[in-house]
């Protein structure tokens, strides 16, 4: 995983998962503690709430993305962003400004006058983007959305995200993030959960990944919960997306998700790494498959790449042929007996499955619930 530089502030694997406070400029946004039409007021924000709470990054937004609004145009997004370099220049802390913006001339107008980086609601729907964030050598976050700058995060399935991270390639400094969030109406909290679940298949773009899910709806859905009473469910699934592999969290409530990344980070799964070997986090056959197509490998290959292991418990009666069939089938392997470790390969699995007999108890099910997990 290739670590992104953003104004001196490293992300990426090897570092501490990086915290992305928000503030607005736009009077249309919805969450009324991070909104200031006053620099002077802003800035005492930033200061109090954001940079001395643990944000590293500052992502400050001139629209609302709500996609019931208006898409201002950039002339209109331009009129707003003195108010943004006046809150910049009256800041104390020290912390990574990002403007949060669709078009490349604001973009540019920003990073020429003080800001350090981009996050590209649109992902560069605006084919300049990329090129004007190499001209200033910044660090650009790039969400997923359709080629479509009125459009931002319109998209619904894992499928239609990954594909659309793709759009108008990437930067050297390009962080990933996709775009969690009701942007359509055609996405579901039901999406949302599979993105989530599905987190680590980005990783294959060898990039770091941002994610947005602070009070999220398909998290307070899980727990019934309003808003305001929806900060535990967003710790939780913090701490889960920085074990999933996530480097930024873009958050209102920094202090909080600071500490809950830190949680994630230190009992995610060791993984060895030295400058020429990288041990993936390969759990499924999607992930194993989108590696490969990265890599321009037969995806074929993806069907025997996963490696997992499973514990088993009272097996009793059930044992002796299981351990039959482990011992003449290749690419698995069991041991202890209560519990019982089983581990191999998809190819592994599927041959077991087939040599285990039909009458031996519940083992069935077993690799009926086994197989499922594969894919």
């Amino acid at each position: 995983m290739r670590t992104v530089e953003a104004a001196g502030l490293e992300i990426g694997d090897d570092h501490p998962p990086r915290i992305m406070g928000v503030l607005n400029v736009s009077e249309e946004s919805p969450y009324d503690p991070s909104v200031f039409a006053d620099s002077g007021e802003a800035a005492a924000y930033v200061d109090r709430e954001l940079i001395a709470e643990g944000a590293d990054i500052v992502d400050v937004g001139l629209e609302s993305a709500n996609k019931r609004l208006d898409v201002l145009s950039p002339e209109e997004e331009l009129d707003r962003l003195d108010t943004a370099i006046e809150t910049l220049e009256s800041v104390s802390g020290e912390a990574v400004f990002s403007i949060e913006t669709r078009y490349s001339e604001v973009a540019d107008a920003a990073l020429s006058r003080g800001f350090d980086m981009v996050n590209d609601v649109c992902g560069f729907a605006d084919p300049s983007m990329p090129e004007v964030c190499k001209a200033h050598d910044a660090a650009v976050v790039k969400m997923a959305s359709p080629p479509d700058l009125e459009r931002p995060g319109a998209l619904a399935s894992v499928e239609g995200i990954y594909e659309a991270l793709s759009m108008n390639g990437f930067t050297e400094k390009t962080i990933l993030d996709p775009a969690f969030g009701g942007w359509s109406e055609e996405k579901t909290l039901d999406d949302d959960r599979e993105t989530f679940s599905r987190l680590r298949e980005f990783r294959a773009y060898d990039r770091p990944l941002l994610v947005s899910i602070n009070r999220k709806n398909f998290l307070r859905e899980i727990a019934g919960r309003e808003t305001g009473e929806a900060l535990p469910v967003s710790l939780a699934a913090t701490a889960m997306a920085v074990e999933r592999g996530a480097h930024v969290l873009r958050t209102h409530d920094v202090r909080e998700t600071r500490d809950a990344a830190l949680v994630g980070r230190e009992f995610a799964r060791e993984r060895v790494r030295d400058p020429t070997v990288e041990e993936l986090d390969v759990t499924t056959r999607r992930e194993a498959a989108r590696y490969l197509e990265r890599v321009g490998g037969d995806p074929v290959l993806a069907d025997a790449g996963v490696i997992r292991w499973f514990r088993l418990a009272e097996l009793g009666d059930a044992y002796e042929p299981l351990a039959a069939a482990v011992a003449d089938t290749a690419g698995v392997h069991l041991a202890g007996t209560d519990p019982t470790l089983l581990f191999g390969t998809r190819d592994g699995f599927y041959s077991l499955d087939r040599t285990v007999p039909v009458e031996t108890g519940r083992l069935p099910t077993i690799f009926s619930k086994i197989l499922d997990d594969f894919n």
